[in-house]
């Protein structure tokens, strides 16, 4: 077995069974000598995939749960506000979309007082928090996982999106143009959150206001196309007028 295979094996077994495994039960899982594991968990903690922990190792998830939680809770205060906001738009018995994103996880924060609601979303974070909720009947949009970002993408998600439909869906945005083209980092959230968009009878952006004029890529939709912008105060009144032109928009 080669080493790259050998240790996508090893992180496979410590994420099947996270607990602190040893280099002999290791080797002896993978009938190789405890050398050769050494060798190889020297290599996967270099990468930052593993702790090293006396004689054994661990499966790291910090720094990617780490990074993840900057996100949610850079300008936390503002899409807290913007979440709750954003859960007076649910009716009791509708079926809501939510896309993955630090601000639309602030809803899924607040769905508790929504009444019963489905939801369907492809979020993996949001499953731990929207799970919290017995009034939620909670539907995880399935597909290819990205595991930088903890959201479920690519072309089933696709396939499976031309199933649903929805009452209201809620995107998040990495940034917001003058001329309101709404933008994400990557092609294939674009694509999956077209999608969104194009299965609600009612589309809600959730993007705080430092999202205006920021940097991102990707353009997926146009203001117009959505119902209501939920939006932190802060945007300038003449960049304000111009932009309700083409939406309604909320400050909260």
């Amino acid at each position: 077995m080669k080493p790259d295979t050998r240790q996508q094996e090893i992180i496979g077994r410590l994420a099947a069974i996270q607990k602190e495994w040893k280099v002999e039960e290791l080797a002896d899982a993978m009938r190789v000598s405890p050398i050769t594991i050494r060798r190889d968990l020297e290599s996967l903690y270099k990468q930052g995939a593993i702790i090293r922990t006396f004689g054994g190792c661990l499966i790291d998830n910090r720094r990617r749960l780490a990074a993840y939680h900057d996100r949610v809770a850079r300008n936390f205060s503002q899409k807290q506000a913007i979440g709750r906001a954003a859960a007076e738009e649910i009716n009791p018995g509708q079926v809501v979309l939510i896309n993955d994103g630090s601000t639309t996880f602030q809803l899924a924060a607040c769905l508790g007082r929504c009444g019963h609601v489905a939801v369907y979303t492809n979020s993996v974070v949001m499953i731990g928090e929207i799970g919290r909720f017995p009034n939620v009947r909670l539907n995880v949009l399935g597909g290819e996982y990205h595991a930088d970002l903890f959201y479920l993408g690519g072309a089933l998600m696709e396939r499976v999106m031309e199933t649903i439909s929805a009452d209201v869906a809620f995107i998040g945005a990495d940034a917001v143009g003058a001329d309101g083209s709404c933008y994400c980092q990557d092609e294939d959230v674009a694509r999956v959150t077209r999608l969104m968009t194009k299965h609600a009878r009612r589309r809600i952006l959730l993007a705080d206001h430092t999202k205006f004029a920021a940097n991102a890529s990707v353009r997926y939709a146009k203001l117009d196309e959505f119902d209501l912008w939920i939006t932190s105060k802060g945007l300038k009144r003449s960049a304000l007028n111009e932009l309700k032109k083409m939406t309604k928009i909320k400050e909260v």
